[in-house]
């Protein structure tokens, strides 16, 4: 399958994400000519265990991750950072945790917005929103070339269009940038050929980055 990068907006020390800046970002995929090709969603929801015996505490993860990806509606990912492990399973993985009641889903966020054509790159630019929420959380980007599917032929094309790309949006002069920090995909057992449990772990570092963006806020307040 494509390859593709997941970026999140990075705020300059002592600004917030806004809408203005989502507009911009869009406004800069259309003048470098991306042709829209319609909405996309993803769904990260975070999962704690519902412990009835506290005995049991051990045996369970903590906490995990649950994401759901526009092109794999089938399918469900299940990640444990802790532990390093990445699970595809069948969509209807949530009904059986529903009625187990084994674990609870504590928050939700949904990614979502529009998605655009260039050459061989598709870009899908989206806010981060709690569910039931129109409080803006983040500003996320997917970065896929099309042609090819090993990470590290295509991590040259990708650089360069990175640059190209940063050095459109930097004649708006936003306050702040997009970031893409690549995670250790050989800990969580994937290889170089790129499959959508790629794609989760990425959104899972990304997750992670965007809550501590969230908390250096707080503090500096």
């Amino acid at each position: 399958m494509p390859l593709k990068w997941v970026l999140h907006w990075q705020p300059n020390a002592g600004t917030t994400v806004n809408s203005q800046i989502i507009n911009e970002v869009t406004q800069c995929v259309e003048s470098i000519n991306g042709v829209k090709e319609g909405r996309w969603k993803a769904t990260i929801t975070f999962y704690k265990p519902m412990i009835r015996e506290q005995a049991l505490a051990g045996d369970f993860p903590r906490d995990f991750l649950g994401i759901a990806l526009p092109e794999q509606p089938n399918k469900y990912y299940l990640i444990i950072r802790l532990q390093r492990i990445v699970l595809e399973a069948d969509s209807s993985i949530q009904m059986i945790m529903e009625k187990l009641q084994s674990y609870k889903s504590r928050v939700s966020l949904n990614f979502e917005g529009f998605q655009y054509q260039l050459g061989d790159f598709q870009l899908r630019v989206g806010k981060v929103l709690p569910t039931h929420s129109e409080n803006l959380r983040g500003i996320v980007m997917e970065v896929e070339y099309l042609p090819i599917s090993s990470m590290e032929k295509a991590r040259q094309v990708m650089e360069d269009f990175m640059d190209i790309w940063q050095q459109a949006l930097s004649k708006r002069s936003l306050p702040g940038h997009f970031m893409h920090m690549e995670p250790n995909f050989a800990e969580y057992g994937l290889a170089d050929r790129y499959t959508s449990q790629h794609t989760a772990v990425q959104y899972a570092t990304v997750m992670a980055q965007l809550i501590a963006t969230v908390q250096a806020v707080q503090a500096r307040n």
